[in-house]
């Protein structure tokens, strides 16, 4: 983005004010980062009660078949994600991502299947490149349109979310985790699905934004519900395991390497009814079959002191034998120890074995951990 540019505002832009939040850029708007009961109570009001996030910054774009006939744009997306999209049930969603030739992730995004159109969320960062991305791969069987003004994305998460959500839509107590409904909320209609990126139940609202604010004012009127932002977001997604875009996976890691494999569904691997048919399904494939050098791993360092990227990371407290580097860190408020994830070379990554983070000039011993860090509460 040019730092010239002003930033963009959304929706809920001046109830943030209002409530007190501290601004900071982000992908281009002017986000909060923290509102006045701070980062740390935020992430465990979220694990305990339920928070609200503004993630209206994030695209929603719906791929819309020219045919009529939802199988033709499932079949068109699956040209550009090695993920199973024609299987996708309706009122169901999955996790995607686009690959590039050499197998690198563009970004990740959501994917549902609202019956006559698929939409799809993407991150923020990329959604202009995103947005070019589907046109060009798609455009010959889907209209793609995007709706990067019109609508706002709310994100509710906790263990009270159904609670908070249930009075204004009875139905959501229905769904199960990945479902995706529409609902009549406050006169409007908005496309609900049960997800999210902490490791808790919740969901995400797609609402008209000129609808934002009324709804968001309607979910924090419940006793149980507090706004939350990016900096508690960034905690609780780490706590969770979960990937952040540009930090965790970009275009020089490949699904493999990032652990994402789950993301690949039997019918688009080798020997599948789709396999393969996605940018960089060659590299991929080898992968799979011979294996990486280094993988995505969780880390869990001794002490209190947060190991944060980009600190590199060694095989011994000598520090001569460097083996990879940290992509996301901090402490995580609901495991009351630092949390880390990063990239090792294949032979030191496994479970329980102990590597060296350097940090300011000293090697912190750093233990190999599985991820989540915390238990997942998602209803299944």
């Amino acid at each position: 983005m040019d730092p010239q540019e002003p930033l963009k505002q959304t929706p809920l832009h001046a109830l943030h004010k209002e409530l007190g939040a501290r601004m900071v850029p982000f992908a281009g708007y002017d986000m909060p980062v923290q509102y006045p009961m701070g980062v740390l109570k935020e992430h465990l009001h979220t694990r305990e009660k339920a928070g609200l996030f503004d993630v209206s910054h994030m695209g929603q774009v719906y791929l819309k078949p020219i045919s009529g006939n939802l199988a033709d744009a499932a079949i068109a997306l699956e040209k550009i994600v090695p993920v199973d999209i024609a299987g996708l049930k309706a009122a169901r969603q999955r996790y995607a991502f686009f690959t590039k030739e050499d197998g690198g992730i563009l970004d990740d995004l959501m994917v549902a299947n609202r019956g006559d159109h698929l939409l799809v969320i993407v991150n923020a960062a990329c959604k202009e490149a995103d947005l070019a991305h589907m046109k060009a791969y798609l455009s010959d069987l889907c209209i793609v349109e995007e709706h990067f003004e019109d609508k706002a994305l709310l994100a509710l998460q906790g263990p009270k979310a159904e609670a908070v959500l249930s009075p204004l839509c009875p139905a959501v107590a229905e769904m199960k985790f990945m479902d995706v409904r529409a609902c009549e909320i406050l006169g409007v209609t908005c496309v609900i699905s049960r997800s999210g990126y902490t490791g808790e139940d919740g969901f995400e609202i797609s609402v008209p934004a000129e609808k934002a604010e009324e709804l968001a004012r309607a979910l924090l009127a419940h006793e149980d519900c507090e706004p939350i932002g990016l900096g508690a977001r960034d905690s609780l997604r780490l706590e969770a395991g979960l990937c952040l875009y540009g930090n965790d996976i970009d275009t020089t890691t490949t699904p493999v390497e990032a652990a994402l494999v789950w993301g690949m569904q039997k019918a688009r691997r080798p020997g599948g009814a789709r396999e393969g048919g996605f940018p960089g399904a060659e590299i991929v494939f080898r992968q799979l079959a011979e294996g990486v050098a280094r993988k995505r791993v969780g880390l869990k360092p001794e002490g209190r002191a947060p190991v944060r990227p980009p600190a590199k990371l060694f095989a011994d407290e000598t520090g001569e034998t460097e083996i990879g580097h940290v992509t996301s860190g901090g402490f995580g408020p609901s495991v009351e120890s630092p949390v880390a994830m990063g990239y090792v070379e294949t032979q030191y990554a496994e479970t329980g074995k102990t590597i060296f983070a350097e940090v300011r000039g000293k090697y912190l011993p750093v233990t190999i951990a599985d991820t989540p860090f915390i238990q997942p509460t998602y209803k299944r």
